[in-house]
């Protein structure tokens, strides 16, 4: 769907912590990795409705850069679990219109899996309904120190002068900056805090906690937080009443 397309209090990208895998399985005396499994099925479907409603890129944090102090156990299960759902899904994605992209330090990952990630994203690289991005050992004050270092670079090389450093140099050079920075950010689980997800781009999202654990959130679910989405107004430092004279500005 193009942007045109797109119904007026759509986000255009939306973000989601996907939380509360462990603890839906411990609610249900199985073992924690039961839950990761769970929670893949529940990204199909976020994606499924994010196609239906027209929202143009969906960011997922998949796996943090913390992550990796969980029990070895669940993260080879979160390894696996990566390669599989991969190997299932890419067919889905193409047949959907879905570009996949893999955001964060991958080098900390197998060859085997970063294999995977590149064929993924050149088997959907020229989808365009959907742009599906999937935070894998992903930390947002990684992403801001990494812009940081290229633009000491740049600046060490004389391809950029002090001057030159602002806003827009640091935005091009973080992990999408071709996307629009998420207006809806998602955590689910009960948890009120934004764990190192995006630091920078979410500086201006709508943020939004369900109380569901990440397995239970269905599409009637995502459905009910682009409405409270809808429902709010984005004011960007304005006021309610420049807001309102800019819209009947537009309209007349």
């Amino acid at each position: 769907m193009d942007q045109g397309d797109r119904p007026r209090r759509v986000p255009e990208h939306v973000a989601i912590i996907m939380d509360g895998n462990g603890r839906w399985a411990n609610q249900r005396g199985l073992p924690r990795t039961a839950g990761h499994r769970a929670g893949a099925k529940a990204v199909r479907a976020v994606v499924e409705e994010s196609v239906r409603h027209g929202v143009g890129a969906l960011t997922l944090f998949a796996f943090s850069s913390e992550n990796w102090r969980r029990p070895p156990g669940e993260v080879m299960v979160l390894m696996e679990l990566f390669m599989s759902t991969l190997q299932v899904e890419v067919q889905r994605l193409v047949e959907h219109d879905v570009q996949l992209r893999v955001i964060g330090d991958l080098s900390a990952f197998s060859e085997r899996l970063r294999a995977q990630f590149e064929d993924a994203e050149a088997a959907t690289r020229q989808n365009r309904r959907l742009i599906l991005q999937v935070a894998a050992n992903y930390g947002g004050r990684w992403d801001i120190t990494q812009a940081v270092r290229a633009i000491a670079c740049d600046v060490a090389a004389g391809r950029l002068g002090p001057e030159a450093i602002d806003e827009a140099a640091v935005a091009e050079r973080l992990s999408f900056p071709d996307l629009p920075d998420p207006d809806l950010f998602i955590r689910t689980g009960g948890e009120k805090r934004i764990s190192n997800f995006l630091l920078w781009q979410s500086a201006y999202a709508e943020l939004y906690f369900s109380d569901l654990m990440w397995p239970e959130f269905d599409a009637d679910a995502f459905a009910a937080a682009l409405n409270d989405f809808a429902r709010r107004q984005r004011r960007f430092g304005l006021t309610s009443e420049q807001i309102a004279a800019s819209a009947k500005a537009a309209g007349g």
